[in-house]
């Protein structure tokens, strides 16, 4: 019989200790700590050896110079979208953590992506639901493979069984909090658990060279469910996210060993599963046969690819004694600071106004290339004078009221270019790295926030 122990964790971080502690030492937080049994069995029983599976015995020191510098291989997907964010395709032993909230959408979007993947062998195991459910979702998609197998398991010796028969290529897990590992006494989902079956499935993926995605939950808070040591074990987290209003999805890269952490995927959530949108700008641009007061478009660039985005800008008299400052998509610290800067270098009364932002499309963006817009569309609905429809802006507002340069000028240009603009309004520090390039759209270059409310109104 093996000896049976409990131990504390850290609901937030994963540190162990032998006995309760008010705040954990290592992330600071306090009242974390849970008692969780765990039970520490035989080494030789507790692990799989893998060795049986690729047929390659491996010595474990290695000289730096005998490691081969070949760039990763990959499988390239159907999916363009997934590509971009993946860095270029799913890297053979790779584990990609996939998380967002419930009904986002997770299980269809991998689902469909191991279908279409018609000549590599995918397992996809699932701890949710059962083949019936998860065969109708596959109907739904309209998608069918040969090479796609199903198993509904939560214990991960039996997975690995099932996996030495197989021999997939591909291994979708759905999701790790549902997963139980013997060699652990807690529940499914509990920090331990979450620790183990993950450290398994991540030796699984190096030994093996198989590629691993585990689809993972979400707390309320909006953090990924379980310790953060899961965070790190993984070589790309993925967020899923998007407003359930909405029919769009955004997957962005919180972290990518393979590739940039900047890029962002957009699919439009349909009857057959998810369609990755191609040209996201159209979408975030709203056809409008009417020149409207408060709205402007802004050149912004999101990971590699550019996007045009509409933002809309209410401004009313205050009637309740304090102003209200209410957004949507863009931060509200950075808001009123725009306000400020209105106020004191352009003389606006903002201060007894109403203020309300809306980034079209339910996205939420940082760039900083936003803030020329928002300030155009906030003078807009102020005077109540709308901003010809085919002119954008991308440019960062200083305190001063002076428009800064933003980065990638070149490719925010061409993106309004491509989509029809006449005008775009930029820095005019920005202007001298475009002398020699020639566009056909017409490039104004402006220095302060006076001078463009003078251009414009």
């Amino acid at each position: 019989m093996s000896k049976t122990k409990s131990a504390f964790f850290c609901q937030n971080c994963g540190f162990e200790s032998t006995k309760w502690v008010g705040k954990c030492p290592s992330c600071s937080q306090w009242n974390t700590f849970v008692e969780e049994v765990i039970v520490k069995g035989n080494d030789k029983f507790l692990k799989d050896d893998w060795k049986e599976f690729n047929g390659v015995s491996k010595l474990k020191t290695v000289s730096i110079n005998d490691v081969s510098s070949a760039e990763e291989k990959r499988i390239i997907t159907t999916d363009a979208e997934l590509n971009r964010v993946l860095g270029g395709g799913i890297v053979l032993g790779s584990i990609v953590l996939v998380a967002g909230e419930p009904g986002i959408g997770k299980s269809t979007l991998f689902l469909q992506n191991g279908l279409k993947l018609q000549d590599i062998i995918t397992l996809y195991v699932s701890g949710e639901e059962s083949e019936q459910q998860i065969k109708m979702r596959a109907d739904r998609v309209g998608v069918s493979s040969d090479n796609f197998y199903l198993l509904t398991e939560t214990n991960t010796q039996t997975i690995f069984s099932e996996i030495r028969k197989l021999k997939p290529q591909l291994v979708i897990i759905d999701s790790i909090q549902t997963l139980q590992s013997p060699f652990v006494e807690s529940s499914p989902g509990s920090i331990s658990q979450i620790r183990e079956t993950a450290a398994e499935l991540q030796r699984f993926a190096k030994e093996t060279n198989t590629p691993v995605f585990l689809i993972g939950h979400i707390t309320k808070d909006g953090n990924i469910a379980g310790p953060k040591i899961l965070e790190h074990m993984v070589d790309t987290v993925l967020q899923f996210e998007g407003d359930r209003h909405y029919a769009y999805r955004i997957l962005r890269t919180l972290k990518n060993r393979f590739g940039s952490t900047s890029e962002l995927g957009i699919y439009e959530m349909t009857g057959e599963g998810m369609r990755p949108v191609s040209n996201p700008s159209e979408i975030l641009i709203t056809q409008k046969e009417d020149q409207l007061s408060g709205i402007a478009i802004a050149a912004t660039i999101e990971g590699m690819r550019p996007l045009l985005i509409e933002t809309q800008a209410l401004v009313t008299q205050s009637v309740y004694g304090t102003p209200q400052r209410t957004v949507s998509g863009f931060d509200l610290r950075r808001l009123q600071l725009l306000l400020a800067v209105l106020e004191k270098r352009g003389g606006f009364h903002f201060g007894v106004k109403d203020v309300f932002i809306n980034i079209a499309g339910g996205i939420k963006v940082e760039d900083p290339s936003l803030d020329l817009a928002i300030v155009c569309a906030l003078l807009s609905s102020y005077e109540d004078a709308a901003i010809p429809q085919l002119t954008c802006f991308a440019g960062e507002v200083g305190l001063s009221g002076e428009i800064r340069a933003v980065n990638r000028i070149e490719q925010r240009i061409a993106e309004a270019e491509k989509l029809g603009f006449e005008k775009i309004i930029v820095s005019k520090y920005n202007a001298k790295s475009l002398v020699n390039l020639k566009f056909d759209i017409e490039v104004v270059a402006l220095g302060k926030v006076e001078e463009m409310y003078q251009y414009l109104f």
